[in-house]
């Protein structure tokens, strides 16, 4: 009888039932960088993957993370002609990311003329469980993986915002329906046939429910759970805060043409405010000083991965 470890290092399917990826920094390539001007921005991404590289090794120390390969690997998009690999975290500049990615593919003369539902829904774009075995291992180890993070609460309340403060016909049957049965006691006939008008408070309940009535949504899941920051060595993070000079920055790193610049363009609702933090202020007067703290304490490894600090 082999033990279960080995048995599963000598199989080749055990990439289905384990994936164990060493969190290890590799120096980015800087060939094709020109001129001091990003000096600060490159030693601001030093820091990021040092913090993040020390966080995850304090953490998960020498432990094998048992996950799916399929799994870790979903939210990742390829784009193999400059070698990448994107971890899309919604609410954080990901609409735009990905039409630069189909820019850098040439399905795209510019990354301005692409429509919202061309980028979500077109499949123009290849994600790298589509690939076999051999496929997702040669790109995770050879492609420069990046990520683009967001405060948490900022991130989770433009995820509302967007969801549910705008007409919707997917989230509001689905999520809002159910948040409104279980946690609006005096809901009307009309609320509960549409699931439209769900409350800010409504919705944070849903949250942190361990019997949520629907399950979670990608654009208010952890970036932990999405993205699998100690298992997959991102070579470049990115944060929202700082997205047009990181985004750029990235841009050069990789060879892109000279004239890709990130678009400034908001993708959707773009009369609205941006959720700033003083957005976001007003939105968690909403709650209870215990659910203010229940809400951080879910999002507690994304502060502590990317270290931004606590509200």
């Amino acid at each position: 009888q082999l033990p279960e470890q080995q048995k599963m290092s000598e199989s080749p399917l055990s990439w289905f039932r384990g994936v164990y990826l060493p969190p290890a920094l590799h120096p980015l390539n800087k060939t094709f960088i020109k001129g001091g001007e990003w000096q600060d921005i490159d030693s601001a991404q030093e820091k990021r993957r040092a913090f993040l590289q020390a966080f995850c090794k304090k953490y998960t120390g020498r432990k094998k993370l048992q996950t799916h390969l399929v799994q870790l690997v979903s939210r990742i998009y390829v784009e193999d002609r400059h070698k990448v690999l994107y971890c899309e975290v919604p609410k954080a500049g990901c609409s735009n990311w990905k039409r630069v990615l189909m820019v850098l593919r040439g399905l795209a003369a510019s990354a301005n003329n692409i429509s919202h539902d061309d980028v979500h829904y077109g499949k123009h774009l290849r994600k790298l469980d589509s690939y076999d075995l051999k496929g997702i291992y040669t790109r995770l180890n050879t492609y420069t993986k990046f990520i683009f993070v967001r405060d948490p609460m900022e991130r989770l309340v433009s995820a509302f915002r967007d969801k549910f403060e705008h007409p919707n016909s997917y989230y509001h049957p689905v999520f809002g329906k159910a948040i409104i049965k279980k946690y609006r006691h005096d809901a009307d006939e009309e609320a509960l046939k549409t699931g439209s008008g769900v409350k800010f408070k409504e919705f944070i309940q849903y949250l942190l429910d361990s019997h949520r009535p629907v399950g979670m949504d990608i654009h208010w899941e952890q970036v932990s759970k999405l993205c699998y920051p100690c298992l997959i060595s991102y070579d470049f993070i990115g944060k929202f805060e700082t997205l047009e000079e990181d985004a750029n920055y990235f841009l050069q790193l990789v060879g892109a043409p000279a004239d890709l610049k990130f678009p400034k363009f908001k993708d959707r609702h773009s009369s609205d405010e941006r959720t700033s933090a003083e957005v976001v202020r007003q939105y968690l007067k909403e709650l209870s000083k215990e659910e203010r703290q229940l809400t951080y304490d879910f999002y507690y490894l994304d502060y502590l991965m990317f270290n931004y600090t606590s509200p």
